[in-house]
């Protein structure tokens, strides 16, 4: 450090300074910083820093699976966020999710020196008390329904789905079919809820709900079985990719949309513009998500949050060209 600031012709607090990442150095200062640091090959001992800080730098993430858009958006987004606060992210998936698969989960990120734990839990566990994270350890979920016991970040699933169904509704459709995600998904489980609270309360008797696994093919075999359904005018599906495949069962089965068929979808993935017709879906703010669960985590290292609560993110119906008032062409007038 003496030798970059010699080279520099700064003093070696600035050099700290600038290899900490801190503000109050001005640009061409840094740029002088840097540019010794290159020439000498000089490069900050992460290890001493966290020893003189007391922290890493790094914030640990669990998942149960990449395959899900929402997973892999929120983790996208955690990890821009991390970032922006001068944070690094280790991912840790877990394949099954187990207490056992958990708890290791947890030793190995202490082994690897993370601060704090963001968990992407998008299955029935921390409710059902199926498993509990280590209480020394500071955690924040994703996607559950544990805020009595943790600090949760989540979508307003509720939110979205009973704007979808009332969209529906007030186009004229006597009812709205629900091709609801897996069973054992937390955020399935609140739009089939919400769906059927939104019907019942609009004095309609909700259809029989038809379960897919958030695939574009499990949407489509949901296609095939409404689309021999006369009495189906309108369907919300619980993601964008299960919409997809039912678009593609209800085409080939001659049922057209939306003149015979209305359909909307969950998430506004970036392709769900593009879909045939374009999709009507619910926005989910994967980014304020992400944003949101990097504060959250950061108040709780400096002691500065709740240690417990839901903190939900607004979602909002994005209307496109694949519903319509039921029997009706949306291109005529």
């Amino acid at each position: 450090m003496a030798d970059v600031a010699r080279l520099a012709g700064v003093s070696s607090q600035t050099v700290s300074r600038v290899s900490n990442g801190y503000a109050g150095v001005h640009e061409e200062t840094r740029r002088q910083v840097l540019a010794a640091m290159k020439e000498l090959g000089y490069r900050p001992n992460s290890a001493a820093r966290a020893l003189k800080r007391g922290e890493f730098r790094t914030i640990g993430v669990i998942t149960f699976t990449l395959a899900t858009t929402g997973n892999v958006r929120t983790l996208e987004a955690i990890a821009t966020s991390a970032a922006r606060e001068g944070y690094a992210v280790t991912l840790l998936p877990v394949a099954v999710p187990t207490q056992d698969e958990v708890r290791g989960a947890f030793s190995r990120l202490e082994e690897l020196a993370v601060d704090a734990v963001i968990v992407i839990m998008e299955v029935h566990l921390l409710d059902a008390v199926t498993i509990t994270l280590p209480p020394h350890v500071q955690v924040v979920v994703v996607d559950s329904d544990a805020g009595d016991h943790y600090t949760v970040v989540d979508t307003d699933q509720a939110g979205g789905t009973r704007a979808a169904v009332q969209h529906l509704l007030d186009l004229g459709h006597r009812t709205v079919w629900h091709l609801g995600g897996p069973a054992d998904s937390f955020a399935a489980q609140r739009r089939t809820d919400a769906w059927r609270a939104a019907l019942t309360e609009a004095g309609r008797v909700p259809p029989p709900l038809i379960r897919g696994d958030w695939s574009a093919e499990s949407g489509y075999r949901a296609g095939l079985e409404l689309a021999a359904r006369e009495d189906c005018t309108a369907v919300f599906a619980a993601n964008d990719q299960m919409a997809l495949g039912l678009l593609r069962a209800l085409h080939e089965r001659g049922r057209r949309v939306p003149e015979d068929v209305s359909v909307i979808g969950f998430d506004d993935i970036p392709e769900a513009s593009s879909f045939l017709p374009p999709l009507t879906t619910v926005h989910q703010d994967f980014a304020e998500v992400g944003r949101l669960c990097v504060e959250a985590v950061l108040r709780k290292m400096r002691q500065e949050g709740p240690e417990r609560g839901t903190t939900l993110v607004p979602t909002r119906l994005v209307l496109r060209e694949s519903t319509a008032p039921p029997g009706r062409d949306p291109k005529r007038p």
